[in-house]
């Protein structure tokens, strides 16, 4: 009986390997361009971000594009200060302290859940006159460590890099 088990359970291994071993390579393409990715879809144009995926949307590339003047609300976790910083080095906006100077205004919040140690913070830029919105962004990050001061460091400068990404897209259109 158990030469029986045994000489079963050999055929049933050998007749799982079989079809595994004849399996023809994955089919080349003429013109010697890569094998389709079933499964994963297409392959990604550029390599991935150390900053995640951009989170940034454009709603109006062409008053973007005209915006020089931002006037900063004031956004929680002193994200606006910070924001005013990295806008200036960046060297493309000038920071208005009045509404009336400004071409777009700067908005958004700075959520710190400090039970899940994470910061949500959205920004979006609005034009003055119509308040229509031009551009936003969403930024979540972990922290703890590192600390909350240094993750909104972070997020600012990640925030006004996206900027700048979109404004850099928007005047090759």
């Amino acid at each position: 009986m158990r030469y029986i088990c045994v000489l079963s359970l050999l055929l049933l291994v050998s007749a799982s390997i079989a079809p595994a071993q004849s399996e023809k390579p994955p089919e080349q393409q003429p013109d010697g361009a890569a094998p389709k990715r079933p499964t994963l879809g297409p392959a990604p144009a550029a390599p991935p971000s150390l900053n995640g995926p951009r989170s940034s949307t454009t709603t109006d590339p062409q008053k973007l594009i005209r915006v020089r003047k931002i006037f900063v609300e004031r956004i929680d976790n002193q994200l606006s200060d910070k924001l005013m910083e990295a806008l200036a080095k960046s060297g493309r906006f000038r920071i208005v302290a009045d509404t009336k100077e400004a071409d777009a205004i700067l908005r958004g919040t700075c959520f710190d859940s400090r039970r899940l140690k994470s910061l949500h913070t959205e920004v979006f830029i609005s034009d003055r006159i119509t308040g229509a919105s031009i551009w936003q962004d969403n930024v979540q990050r972990p922290f703890n460590p590192p600390t909350l001061q240094k993750v909104v460091d972070d997020t600012a400068s990640t925030i006004v890099g996206h900027l700048n990404d979109s404004v850099h897209e928007a005047e090759r259109k």
